[in-house]
């Protein structure tokens, strides 16, 4: 099996594509983020998964366009939504490219993270899968959270503190903030 996989940054790809690869599946890379901010810590997370691509050998395809103000135009007035709208906004270039090129399934290395929504992701995998009629893959990665902070560490690769959109950037330091988006 081959899959398309979508890439939030370098460390949370690290144990999904061990995992993947143990499993004997053939990994391709696709890194598209056009919620994160600001622009240095865009760049520095395409550093990081070359950095990473370089070291294992991964295959990674990067979208080098800054697309914040795409990003914005979807979320600005649904920010209690923007999470889904966000996982959306990825994964449809995803599911898409995955099929106009041929693999067999698309996923993404959101499903690492202890902070994402794991059932919305799923859900709207199983939606794109659907309209594109192609497989999504979901495999709750979560168990090699420290093992992958591990790995991260050990190569030093930039890790970054928060989940890249300005709203999250911004609850990293006002925590009153949470209150209003929840």
């Amino acid at each position: 099996m081959n899959i398309f996989l979508h890439i939030c940054c370098g460390p949370c790809s690290i144990y999904p594509l061990t995992q993947l690869r143990a499993q004997g599946i053939e990994v391709q890379g696709y890194f598209y983020n056009p919620n994160i901010h600001p622009y240095r810590e865009f760049k520095q997370r395409i550093q990081g998964v070359q950095q990473l691509a370089e070291t294992t050998h991964f295959e990674v395809e990067i979208e080098t366009q800054y697309g914040l103000t795409e990003y914005l135009r979807k979320v600005v007035f649904h920010e209690k939504e923007r999470c889904p709208l966000c996982y959306a906004m990825r994964l449809e270039p995803v599911a898409q490219k995955a099929k106009e090129q041929g693999y067999d399934t698309f996923s993404t290395t959101l499903l690492y993270s202890k902070y994402q929504d794991h059932e919305c992701i799923r859900k709207i995998g199983t939606a794109l899968s659907r309209k594109y009629q192609i497989d999504f893959y979901y495999q709750d990665f979560r168990e090699g959270w420290q093992q992958g902070i591990d790995q991260a560490i050990e190569m030093n690769l930039y890790r970054q503190p928060y989940c890249g959109c300005i709203y999250s950037e911004q609850e990293r330091y006002d925590k009153k903030i949470k209150k209003i988006f929840k």
